[in-house]
């Protein structure tokens, strides 16, 4: 009997719990089937994509000039959800950065973007979605939340997600003018910090609108601190985790974790320490760190083969097209091009695999989840989504592999 038989016959519920049975045990050694499609392309300096998690199975993509554009059913929408061109400074590492939809957003309408403003100052702002159309924001809503000011240009961070706790969790770089800004506490440079958009503890001034949570460790918006350039990272849909993927200087590019549950204020390093290799030896803020948190992934520069210079931080993946993948957390290298794929051992310790060229070097500025769960990867004009082979089509029987 062959194997699409046996799919058709009375025992195909018994077949199918094999089948995930089997490919549980095969994804504890590397997933396997792993590609890229094509979803929609023509954008124009696409940095990140994300979904407004309504089921609406709607694709957001943030370009970096300042608008962010609707795809629905592989297709880009003739009108942006929001363009604030005249309002961004873009160029370099400075623009429209990150996007993130509140979760009462089917209420609400809210949304917040983190850009570059014309003075150079890092804003966080509310939107809200016009009244008459849900693929269009109201442009006259804009709500300041909060703004970052003492900046470079450069080392902006710029990421936002909210929590499973409903606080928006955003990244920040170091900024570029004063190095040891992540080690400082009361500084918003090289962390990510943990907000309550719904608050507002400073009902005096203008540019900031919200409350710090009662739990934060530093009685501030700071969450975890010592990092360089979280340039992107993501919260486990699952669980809770943070995976944060920071730019390196020297030697490093980094991807860190943070378990759900934790009470804040790990200290991951930088500029003290990149991965495990001191940094500043000298300086006395850095020889008082003695339990700094290691990264749970590194790619290194300079070596044979390789042309790492800027993490890109991925996604845990949990959709349920590909159960191959599920589990997995998926990075990359803007420069190198490799896609990698790591799951975690003991100790939070995490193995991982190099699963080749997926989109190509000088290509991927981030990724993100659709509604269901399942990854896209933003790379350049492009718009693609991580795939695996379907469980339909790979079936094992006595330890061989077969496909229909």
């Amino acid at each position: 009997m062959s194997v699409r038989d046996i799919m058709k016959n009375n025992m195909q519920t018994k077949a199918v719990a094999l089948i995930y049975i089997l490919w549980g045990f095969q994804s504890m050694a590397q997933p396997v089937g792993v590609d890229v499609i094509e979803v929609a392309n023509g954008f124009f300096q696409s940095v990140g994509v994300t979904s407004a998690k309504d089921n609406s199975q709607r694709l957001f993509v943030v370009e970096q000039g300042g608008t962010i554009q609707v795809v629905k059913n592989n297709e880009v929408n003739n009108e942006p959800l929001l363009d604030i061109d005249a309002l961004v400074l873009s160029g370099g590492e400075r623009g429209l950065l990150g996007l993130a939809f509140h979760p009462d957003h089917e209420t609400n309408g809210y949304f917040f973007v983190f850009y570059s403003n014309n003075e150079g100052d890092n804003e966080l702002v509310r939107y809200t979605i016009s009244a008459n159309n849900p693929d269009l924001a109201d442009p006259n809503s804009a709500y300041k939340i909060l703004k970052i000011t003492g900046l470079a240009g450069n080392h902006n961070g710029g990421d936002l997600h909210f929590g499973p706790d409903g606080l928006l969790y955003l990244s920040t770089g170091d900024g570029g003018l004063n190095i040891f800004e992540p080690q400082n506490n009361n500084s918003l440079l090289g962390k990510i910090l943990r907000i309550d958009v719904d608050g507002d503890d400073f009902p005096t001034t203008e540019d900031i609108n919200y409350a710090i949570p009662a739990d934060n460790p530093f009685g501030n918006a700071v969450w975890i601190k010592g990092f360089r350039n979280p340039w992107r990272f993501s919260i486990d849909r699952l669980n809770g985790d943070l995976f944060i993927g920071d730019v390196g200087e020297d030697r490093w590019e980094e991807f860190n974790h943070l378990q759900s549950g934790s009470a804040g204020g790990q200290n991951y390093g930088w500029p003290c320490f990149e991965n495990n290799d001191a940094f500043f030896t000298n300086d006395a803020t850095c020889q008082a760190i003695t339990n700094q948190i290691s990264p749970i992934a590194v790619l290194e520069h300079d070596i044979p083969g390789s042309e790492n210079c800027s993490a890109v931080g991925g996604f845990r993946y949990r959709g349920n097209d590909y159960p191959g993948l599920y589990g997995w957390y998926f990075y990359t290298d803007w420069c190198d091009g490799k896609f990698w794929a790591a799951e975690p051992s003991q100790n939070d310790s995490w193995n991982s695999y190099n699963l080749g060229t997926l989109v190509g070097s000088f290509t991927v500025t981030g990724m993100g989840e659709g509604d269901d769960g399942e990854l896209y990867i933003m790379g350049g004009e492009s718009l693609y989504q991580l795939v695996g082979i379907p469980a339909p089509d790979l079936i094992f029987f006595n330890g061989f592999e077969q496909t229909q």
